[in-house]
């Protein structure tokens, strides 16, 4: 064979070799796939099919926050409000004597569970309250034993009834003044003989505030120290005057918190005019689930009227394709599904058309599945 085709055919040898190498590591040596994966396998007019492949976890992460489409439309309410720890999950625990701080237990922050000690006070009240409750305990026991003495001798009818009834009396009269002196002992605080009272918060939670130090001096009524329990919250809500008679104790209603994530929650308590100077009602609701943190500041929306169409968070309906697009949330991700939009305000958009009562929706963070479509469309152009 000529010397030229030699060479030339070695050269084509080569080439083909490295063309198969680097076509072998492209697919072997792929980068790992993107957490979120744009799906073009199913798409059709206005977007429809199109999926964002996207974990709950990575949902959140990604500040995707979805939300429950309601019926209601004009006639829905929307309120704004705050979360707050229930009535029952706060304390503000008091000395119950006078004395002074031996001890102090606790720091803010500290959680404790219901009759956790928060300080000891020595005081010179309490022992006398103690020393007084055994006293009265020591006189009942005598009473006691003086009537059982004279319950034996009226029987075998050496003593006459009215001294009987006198033992009766007096062993009365010692028993229930030994009661009394318990109780006493007992709302100081149960102090020891010499006069240490250990004071004690009546719930569990967290010490949110201290107020008294280790030799200081605290009054009887005197603030120790307030407790709150995170996880029994409340919402309250201002509502205007006219819509008070709209609401009603025990109707659902959903929260939405300042992440864009709701919450359902039932209305507990409507108060009327609670607020005299503006007439607004003041309206309580219970989350039934978790979530929410006590100061933060949240929404509603109260389906006043069953009747209307859907409504949804206004940044829930996205353009896609010149179709207008909500993302419904699926299992595996969100897909983009066409909807008709009808009219907006409040921050709320109605659909005439797309969606039904019920359906779980992207709401805060919809554009950002709208934008991981563009980059696979973009990915798809290259």
């Amino acid at each position: 064979m000529p010397a030229n085709k030699t060479t030339l055919l070695a050269a084509a040898t080569v080439i083909v070799a490295l063309g198969a190498g680097y076509g072998l590591a492209r697919l072997t040596d792929r980068t790992p796939a993107p957490a979120a994966e744009a799906d073009h396998g199913d798409e059709h007019a206005g977007g429809g099919g199109t999926v964002v492949r996207l974990t709950p976890q990575q949902a959140r992460a990604a500040g995707v926050a979805v939300v429950t489409v309601a019926l209601g439309g004009a006639g829905d309410l929307r309120l704004t409000g705050r979360v707050e720890a229930a009535p029952s999950a706060r304390a503000a625990v008091a000395a119950p004597v006078s004395g002074v701080v031996v001890r102090v237990l606790v720091a803010p922050g500290t959680s404790l569970a219901a009759g956790g000690g928060l300080a000891v006070i020595r005081s010179a009240e309490g022992a006398t309250l103690h020393a007084e409750a055994i006293a009265a305990g020591a006189e009942a026991e005598a009473a006691r034993a003086a009537l059982a003495r004279e319950d034996r001798l009226f029987t075998a009818g050496v003593t006459a009834r009215q001294d009987w009834e006198a033992a009766r009396a007096s062993s009365a009269r010692a028993g229930a003044q030994a009661v009394a002196a318990r109780a006493r002992a007992a709302a100081a605080g149960g102090p020891s003989a010499g006069g240490e009272t250990m004071v004690r918060s009546p719930i569990g939670g967290l010490v949110t505030n201290v107020q008294v130090a280790a030799g200081g001096f605290v009054a009887q009524g005197g603030a120790v120290a307030d407790i709150a329990d995170p996880s029994r919250v409340e919402v309250l809500f201002s509502a205007p005057a006219e819509a008070a008679s709209r609401l009603r104790t025990g109707a659902a209603l959903k929260v939405i918190g300042p992440d864009g994530a709701e919450a359902d929650a039932v209305i507990v308590g409507v108060a009327p005019l609670a607020q005299g100077a503006t007439g607004a009602a003041i309206v309580r609701a219970r989350p039934l689930g978790a979530g929410l943190t006590p100061g933060a500041a949240v929404s509603a929306a109260i389906a006043t009227d069953s009747a209307g169409y859907p409504m949804v968070p206004a940044e829930a309906v996205q353009t896609l394709k010149g179709a207008s697009v909500v993302f419904l949330a699926e299992t595996n991700g969100f897909r983009a599904h066409q909807v008709t939009p009808g009219r907006s305000g409040a921050g709320m958009t109605q659909i005439v058309a797309g969606l039904k009562g019920g359906d779980r929706i992207a709401g805060r963070g919809a554009f950002l599945l709208k934008a991981e479509l563009a980059k696979g469309e973009a990915g798809h152009e290259d």
